[in-house]
């Protein structure tokens, strides 16, 4: 049955905040300092191919300052384009749940004490979620709202061999149980245009992800960037951008066969100007933006069209 949300024909990250807190909510993303262990040898090294050497925080808080400080700093300069709203604590640059318990609560309590703040954000992988990370997260979910980013990327395990992700399926699939099991809410990554994978394989991972439990879809385009151990494989000729029409086809098929109550977190993603190789045309983000309304207007798409 065809639906909106607030004029859009996806159910939008924006639409599901303002039902559920009445208001305006921005999110305020964070470093807390923390690293991965596909860079320091416990799972591997060089971490994933695609991953920037911010660790995917390219516009989080400066992790020299405490966490208290990059949340004034960041909140300050949201503050200049919307004057009034509430808070996501954002716990975006590498790996989120990668430390000593104590410290995820230190810091995570740090966040969630300031002003306005009524939802935590963690970003992390499937194989940093120990039993007592996860009691830490079930009990702050007592008191305010939590979800848990995953990067999935592909369920392809040949295709995250080939990107190091260090880790299979199998370990995503036990991490969600994990997590119903606790009533977490969780959110899933999937990357479009990494090497050798086709337009079927791309939606072979959003029909798996459509029958995860998983509570939103983070949609990323590929970007290629400079100091990135992908910049090989491109060199190399073993990586081919994907144009914006097909990236935008993609778009229209994947949204279709997601269920309606699954929250679309991102369309597309962001990488810094002057650190992306590839492809250039992502840099226009509301032309583009523009361009997937357009289509999904012309042909007809609207979420879960096909999901079965």
């Amino acid at each position: 049955m065809k639906k909106e949300w607030n004029g859009k024909r996806y159910h939008n990250l924006n639409y599901f905040l303002r039902e559920k807190f009445k208001e305006k909510v921005f999110k305020i993303s964070l470093d807390g300092g923390f690293t991965c262990p596909n860079r320091d040898g416990s799972k591997a090294t060089g971490g994933c191919l695609f991953c920037s050497e911010s660790g995917s925080g390219d516009y989080a808080g400066n992790k020299l300052l405490s966490i208290s400080d990059q949340f004034d700093n960041v909140k300050e300069m949201m503050s200049k384009k919307w004057k009034s709203g509430k808070y996501i604590a954002y716990f975006q640059a590498y790996t989120n749940t990668y430390a000593p318990v104590e410290e995820l609560k230190r810091k995570y309590k740090e966040a969630i004490s300031k002003e306005g703040v009524v939802a935590l954000a963690i970003a992390t992988r499937p194989d940093c979620l120990d039993d007592d990370v996860l009691d830490l997260i079930e009990e702050i979910s007592k008191d305010l709202y939590v979800w848990v980013e995953l990067g999935l990327q592909t369920v392809s395990d040949e295709t995250a061999r080939k990107i190091n992700r260090a880790y299979k399926l199998e370990i995503y699939e036990d991490a969600i149980k994990r997590l119903k099991e606790r009533n977490i809410d969780f959110v899933t990554h999937c990357i479009f245009g990494l090497p050798g994978e086709t337009k079927e394989d791309m939606i072979k991972t959003i029909d798996y992800v459509a029958h995860t439990g998983s509570k939103g879809v983070k949609f990323h385009l590929l970007h290629l960037m400079e100091n990135t151990a992908m910049v090989k494989l491109y060199e190399r000729g073993e990586l081919e951008f994907l144009s914006q029409e097909d990236y935008i086809d993609l778009l229209c098929e994947a949204v279709m066969r997601i269920p309606q109550d699954m929250v679309v977190h991102r369309l597309t993603g962001d990488a810094p100007r002057e650190l992306l190789i590839g492809p250039m045309w992502s840099l226009k983000k509301w032309e583009v933006l523009n361009a997937i309304d357009k289509a999904f207007e012309d042909n007809d798409v609207y979420q879960g069209k096909k999901f079965k």
